[in-house]
């Protein structure tokens, strides 16, 4: 019978094609919104996650942050001490954590920023941000090196006055030979004094790489970052190898939130202790992309949700068409009674007519919504994609919303009169 009913309702739809179409036309866009809104929520979590993982997925961030209690008030006036040299991270800190926890991180990553400059050579310009890294630090930034190569340990250790720019720092100056920059200087005015750095490495620039400076910007006005030896910024900024923040690279396979509160407790307890102002306080670059994600999922949601609101019209379009073939199949639903139909087999012949059109409406829409969400999500910059789940939830409840709109036609033909409906003109 189930059978019978499919083929029956195939059958009249196919004959009022145009009216079948505009019926499935609310249940079509109902799902293609929803379907388009979890595509491109998707390309949204994947653009989001992209650049969050660049700046490291197994960071561990530990700065200095003030002290609060339970009577802390925000909105206070009172501000707390400036910071002395007790309060910085020391290098005796950072060995010690290297230390002590040996055997569940890969290194301490240091940076400095030594200031944003403007390095100039006649009409030639190159706009960069200056800044000191550690071995660690260096090695996390992931740079491509497309000519010569990176920082060493020992021009790190002796405080070397070399430099690691980019390719556009080359296009701009050096007419963009990668090869030819290698041994030339960098001649920088910092803060009314003249340094000047050798070019030791050329890396290919990225926007992807945590530099998002050239946003809005010509190529040539980009500003990209450059690279020296952590000691060599300390000594020229005169600042003491004191640090009031560090990432520590935890190990592949650790859980970065346990680490995380670990290397806070130890600092506090071990440094902090007694200290009137100032305390370690770390938190995981993985915790923070799980929060994150969460609440993308959660706003993408939101949205599929609101988006399913334009399904009730369809679902009423779909109640309303029910209503009319029914009257216009008034003396067939006579005949079939006549010959022995019972209410059910009546009931389950329209209601499977509607799941028949939500169905087909519900597919139909899954593909437009797909094709719609790519195109939307490839302009993004991010393939998005739907996922299987929520495609499948989608399609159930377009057929549920057939049961639903079109029980009320189906019970009505159910309950005709099989002698009135013969008569009927």
């Amino acid at each position: 019978m189930l059978l019978e009913n499919v083929m029956l309702a195939l059958t009249g739809l196919l004959a009022n094609k145009m009216r079948t179409f505009l019926t499935m036309l609310g249940i079509i866009i109902g799902i293609a919104s929803v379907i388009g809104i979890m595509t491109v929520g998707d390309a949204m979590n994947k653009s989001v996650m992209g650049s969050m993982g660049d700046m490291g997925v197994n960071n561990i961030t530990v700065f200095v942050t003030q002290k609060m209690d339970d009577d802390y008030n925000f909105e206070s006036e009172e501000y707390v001490r400036d910071m002395k040299d007790k309060d910085y991270f020391s290098e005796e800190m950072i060995q010690d954590i290297s230390g002590h926890f040996a055997g569940r991180i890969e290194g301490v990553a240091l940076k400095k920023s030594a200031g944003e400059v403007k390095i100039e050579d006649g009409k030639k310009y190159a706009n960069i941000n200056l800044e000191g890294d550690n071995s660690v630090a260096f090695s996390q930034a992931g740079l491509k090196i497309i000519a010569g190569r990176g920082i060493t340990k020992s021009e790190q250790h002796d405080a070397r006055k070399v430099i690691v720019v980019s390719d556009r720092y080359v296009d701009n100056m050096l007419g963009g030979d990668t090869q030819g920059a290698l041994g030339k200087n960098v001649e920088a005015v910092i803060g009314n004094k003249y340094y000047e750095y050798t070019i030791v490495g050329v890396y290919e620039y990225s926007e992807s790489s945590g530099q998002s400076q050239g946003a809005g910007k010509s190529r040539k006005d980009v500003r990209t970052n450059a690279y020296i030896p952590l000691r060599t910024a300390l000594i020229q900024l005169r600042e003491k190898n004191q640090y009031d923040e560090m990432e520590v690279i935890a190990k592949s396979g650790e859980d970065q939130g346990i680490l995380s509160n670990e290397i806070q407790n130890y600092l506090n307890q071990k440094y902090y202790k007694d200290n009137d102002a100032y305390e370690s306080y770390a938190y995981s670059m993985k915790e923070e992309i799980k929060s994150m994600e969460s609440m993308l999922n959660t706003q993408t949601y939101a949205f599929a949700a609101i988006g399913a609101i334009s399904l009730l019209v369809g679902g009423i379009g779909v109640m309303n068409i029910m209503i009319v073939s029914i009257t216009e199949r008034t003396r067939e639903i006579g005949t079939r009674k006549a010959l022995g139909a019972t209410n059910g087999c009546i009931r389950l012949q329209f209601i499977t007519e509607a799941v028949v059109v939500c169905l087909i409406g519900g597919i139909l829409g899954v593909i437009v919504g797909e094709v719609f969400g790519m195109i939307a999500s490839k302009m993004m910059g991010y393939s998005g994609t739907a996922s299987p789940g929520g495609i499948i939830f989608c399609v159930m409840f377009s057929m549920a919303f057939g049961v639903f709109f079109g029980y009320y036609p189906a019970n009505k033909a159910a309950k005709l009169n099989p002698i009135e409906a013969l008569r009927y003109e």
